[in-house]
């Protein structure tokens, strides 16, 4: 079994991020990568990319990034109490408040609520962008294509597969271009 330390760390850092993940997994992406490679130095950089590439074309939310960060550090334990320490907050956190909300029809922090998170949802999903581009190897490149994909897939109507695979295509012709 690997460091009781280690696991307790660990629940210790992805259990506050669960609760910031306001906008889904997507929001706390880049607070994540400043937790695992700068701050505790689990992993590389590369590491922490690596791992981001395969939870984005691993089918399931996103935040399962952290399921292959606990298991990277300590095994099937590691992943199944990481895997819980990212879920199990919010998870409490919707069940409470969706008691509330339902005993409090048309209230006025509703609304409120609802408004008040969806730029702050924003915000943070932007932010993880801004932090995982800084991060990709892609230079100018990568935050061209990023941009390209971001618009298209808000004007033409494809799926999110078929951006990725025009993104891919789009950046092997400008990196094939530039270098």
């Amino acid at each position: 079994m690997k460091d009781d330390n280690l696991l307790l760390s660990m629940c210790l850092v992805f259990a506050p991020l669960s609760l910031m993940a306001i906008g889904g997994g997507s929001s706390i992406l880049g607070q994540l990568q400043y937790s695992v490679v700068d701050s505790q130095q689990w992993l590389t950089n590369k590491a922490f990319m690596d791992m981001f590439a395969i939870s984005r074309v691993a089918p399931g939310p996103g935040t399962l990034i952290v399921t292959l960060i606990g298991w990277h550090l300590a095994g099937w334990l590691g992943a199944v109490l990481s895997t819980i320490a990212i879920f199990a907050p919010s998870s409490l956190l919707v069940v409470a408040i969706a008691y509330v909300w339902h005993r409090h029809p048309d209230a006025a922090w509703q609304k409120a609520l609802i408004y008040g998170l969806a730029p702050l949802a924003a915000g943070l999903v932007l932010s993880s962008v801004y932090a995982l581009l800084q991060q990709a190897r892609g230079g100018w490149i990568a935050w061209c294509v990023a941009i390209l994909v971001a618009g298209a897939a808000q004007t033409v109507r494809l799926g999110p597969l078929t951006l990725m695979g025009l993104g891919a295509i789009l950046f092997c012709a400008l990196l094939a271009v530039a270098g």
